[in-house]
C-alpha cells in the first residue's frame, strides 16, 4: 500500500529542475491560480450577501475588517512561505529526512502560534479598530467579525502552512481542491447565515471560519494519504529546535515584514475611513475587481519561489540564470492583460455589487488607477520571489519595508492633507513602481546575485554550497 501511494504521489510532484521553464511554471500556477479565484469567490459571495440583504454599512464592516486580521496573522504566513522554501531546496537535494524534520516541528509550530492568536485577537481586535478611525455607525458588526476570523485563526495558519509545505514538495494542486470544497461550503453558509437566517456581517464571519477551518483539516489527511512517509500528524508531537531555527531565518524576515505592509495597509485604511462609509463601500466593491484581476500574480509568485528554491538546492544555476527574467516578465504581462480586460467591463461588474451611485463613482475610479499599475507590482513580486527561493531575503525584506513605508504611506498621507482625499489610491501605483525599479537595481548591481549568475553552468549540491552562503 506504501508503494501505491507513493508512486501517486511522486505523480502529483512537479520538478521544476528540467523541462520547459515556462511551462513547469503555468503548470505549477495554474491550480493555485484557480484556488486564487476560489478565494476570490469567497470576499466575492460575501460583498453580494451583504449588499443583497444589509446594507453599506455592513459592507464596509466586512471590507475595513480584513487589514486588522492580516496584521495578526501575516507574521505567521511569513513563516510558512519560509517553510516552503526550505522543503524546496531540500526536494531539489532529496534530503527526505530533513523535510520529515520539518514537517513534524511545522505542526507544533502550528498549535504554538494558532491559539495565542485566537485568545490574543478577541482583546486586541477593538483596539485596531478604533485606531483605523472606523465609524461608528460601522464599529460594532466590524468588531463583531474581526473577533469572529481571529477565533478561527488555527484553521487559517494550519492551511497556509501546510499549503506551502505541498508547495514545497511540488504539489500545487491538492491546494486547489481543499479550497473548492471550502468553498462550496463558505457558499452555503453565507446563503443560509445571513440571507435565510439573518445574521448579517456575524453569518458571514462564521461561514468564513468554519471553510477555513474545513480546508486546513483536509490539507492534513491529504498529507497524511498522499505522502505517507512523511508521517504527517493531526496533533503536536515533535519539536526540533534546529529546524524551528532554519524556519524562523528565512521565514520570520518575510513574516515581520509580511506583518509590517499589512499594519501600513491598516494605517492607510485609517485615512480612507476618513471619507466615510460611502467611500469605504466603493472601495471594498471596487476590490472585487481588482482582486480577480490580481489572481495570476500569486500563482506565478509561488512558482517563481518554488524554481528558484529547486533548482537553488540542485545547484542548477544555468537554469536558474535562464529563469530568472521570463518568469516576472511573464507575470507582469499577464497582470496587464488581465488588467486591461477588466478595466473595459468594469461598469457592469461593479452594478452587481451596489446601485448607489457615489459608490459605483468611486469604485470605478479606484478600479481605473489599480489596473493600469498592478503590472509593475507583479514584476516586482516576482522577482522578490526568485530572490526569497535561495534564501536571501534580508534585500527583499527591506525593500518591502521601504515602498510600504517610506513611500506609500508618506504618499497616501500627502494625497489625503493637502489633495483631494478619494484619490488616496494614486499612491499604491508610486509603491509599486519605486518597488519594481529596486528589484531590478538587486538584479545589476548584487554581488551575490551576480555570484550567482555567474555560477550558470555549475551543479552544485546543497550541502556543499553552505560555506558559499
Amino acid at each position: 500500500m506504501f508503494f501505491v501511494k507513493a508512486e501517486k504521489s511522486s505523480r502529483l510532484k512537479i520538478d521544476m529542475t528540467k523541462g520547459s521553464i515556462m511551462g513547469r511554471v503555468l503548470i505549477f500556477a495554474i491550480p493555485i491560480i484557480i484556488g486564487n479565484i476560489l478565494q476570490y469567490l469567497y470576499t466575492t459571495v460575501d460583498t453580494l450577501v451583504i449588499g443583497a440583504y444589509c446594507g453599506h454599512t455592513s459592507l464596509a464592516a466586512v471590507g475595513t475588517s480584513s487589514q486588522p486580521v492580516e496584521v495578526l496573522l501575516c507574521i505567521f504566513l511569513g513563516i510558512g512561505t519560509g517553510i516552503s522554501i526550505l522543503i524546496s531546496q531540500c526536494t531539489g537535494a532529496g534530503d527526505t529526512e530533513k523535510i520529515k524534520r520539518i514537517c513534524e516541528t511545522t505542526v507544533s509550530f502550528v498549535y504554538l502560534c494558532g491559539i495565542p492568536i485566537a485568545i490574543l485577537g478577541w482583546f486586541y481586535a477593538p483596539h485596531m479598530l478604533r485606531f483605523m478611525n472606523v465609524p461608528a455607525d460601522t464599529f460594532d458588526a466590524a468588531l463583531m467579525y474581526t473577533r469572529i476570523v481571529l477565533l478561527a485563526a488555527l484553521g487559517n495558519i494550519g492551511y497556509n502552512v501546510n499549503a506551502g509545505i505541498l508547495r514545497g514538495l511540488g504539489d500545487s494542486l491538492a491546494s486547489l481542491l481543499f479550497l473548492l470544497v471550502s468553498c462550496v461550503v463558505n457558499i452555503v453558509l453565507d446563503i443560509l447565515l445571513v440571507a435565510v437566517f439573518g445574521m448579517d456581517v456575524t453569518g458571514v464571519a462564521v461561514a468564513t471560519s468554519i471553510a477555513m477551518l474545513l480546508a486546513w483539516v483536509s490539507s492534513i489527511v491529504y498529507i497524511r494519504a498522499r505522502f505517507p512517509h512523511l508521517k504527517f500528524t493531526f496533533l503536536p508531537k515533535k519539536l526540533d529546535v534546529a529546524e524551528l531555527k532554519s524556519m524562523l531565518a528565512i521565514g520570520l524576515p518575510i513574516g515581520l515584514n509580511n506583518s509590517l505592509y499589512s499594519f501600513g495597509h491598516v494605517a492607510i485604511q485609517s485615512m480612507v475611513n476618513i471619507q466615510g462609509s460611502v467611500f469605504m463601500a466603493g472601495n471594498s466593491v471596487a476590490g472585487r475587481i481588482t482582486g480577480l484581476s490580481n489572481i495570476a500574480i500569486t500563482g506565478l509568485s509561488s512558482a517563481a519561489t518554488a524554481f528558484s528554491g529547486q533548482n537553488f538546492g540542485a545547484g542548477n544555476y544555468s537554469r536558474l540564470k535562464e529563469g530568472h527574467l521570463v518568469i516576472p516578465l511573464s507575470s507582469g504581462l499577464i497582470t496587464l492583460a488581465f488588467g486591461l480586460f477588466f478595466i473595459s467591463i468594469r461598469m457592469p461588474i461593479l452594478r452587481i455589487f451596489s446601485k448607489d451611485e457615489t459608490v459605483l463613482m468611486y469604485a470605478s475610479r479606484y478600479v481605473v488607477v489599480m489596473l493600469l499599475s498592478q503590472w509593475f507590482y507583479a514584476i516586482f513580486n516576482g522577482i522578490m520571489c526568485i530572490v526569497n527561493g535561495l534564501g536571501k531575503v534580508r534585500y527583499t525584506t527591506v525593500i518591502n519595508i521601504l515602498m510600504l513605508w517610506a513611500v506609500r504611506i508618506p504618499a497616501a498621507w500627502i494625497i489625503t492633507r493637502y489633495f483631494d482625499g478619494t484619490y488616496i489610491m494614486l499612491c499604491f501605483p508610486i509603491s509599486f513602481s519605486f518597488g519594481m525599479l529596486c528589484m531590478v537595481a538587486y538584479y545589476i548591481f548584487s554581488p551575490s546575485w551576480k555570484e550567482v549568475m555567474e555560477k550558470g553552468g555549475g551543479h552544485m549540491g546543497i550541502r556543499s554550497r553552505v560555506a558559499v552562503q
